[in-house]
């Protein structure tokens, strides 16, 4: 920018963004300090390179305001976690349920993970059994992004919001 631009010859642009040629730097710099303006390299990578006549500040401003624009229209997708054990009751297998269905609405994934413990291990089956049951009660709601898995003493599955078209 301004006077940090070593290059003997650019090509230039004006405020307006029309060409005006190829043109030395220190006249460049000359007729953008006449119009109150700054000379700011955009394409240094070309020969000779360009600069545009602009006001840097604005042009600063109005950058930082897209890039806060395109910071609130993204979502932020948390994974929730959900543990149940293989000989959780009807009751508070519901009141999980009812977890999980809100997070789903709220368009977080979730993680339903089950814990085996000693003998229990023998019985993964019903794990499986709880896993099926639990995705089947709120498959409105959310699909099964990855399927139960045994990894270790924990099974674990991801449930994911259903996208709305």
């Amino acid at each position: 920018m301004n006077h940090r631009i070593r290059i003997p010859e650019v090509r230039l642009v004006d405020a307006n963004g029309e060409q005006m040629g190829v043109v030395k730097t220190p006249d460049a710099i000359q007729r953008a300090e006449n119009i109150g303006m700054d000379l700011v390299e955009i394409a240094p990578t070309a020969r000779p390179p360009v600069c545009k006549i602009m006001d840097f500040g604005k042009f600063k401003y109005e950058q930082s305001k897209k890039k806060h624009e395109q910071k609130k229209k993204q979502t932020v997708i948390q994974v929730k976690e959900i543990k149940v054990r293989p000989s959780t009751d009807e009751h508070d297998l519901n009141t999980k349920i009812r977890h999980i269905r809100r997070f789903l609405e709220a368009g977080n994934k979730v993680k339903v993970s089950i814990r085996f413990r000693g003998r229990e291990m023998a019985h993964t089956d019903l794990g499986k059994e709880q896993m099926s049951r639990l995705a089947l009660e709120v498959k409105e709601l959310g699909e099964v992004e990855y399927n139960p898995k045994m990894e270790g003493r924990q099974m674990f599955m991801v449930l994911s919001p259903i996208r709305k078209r």
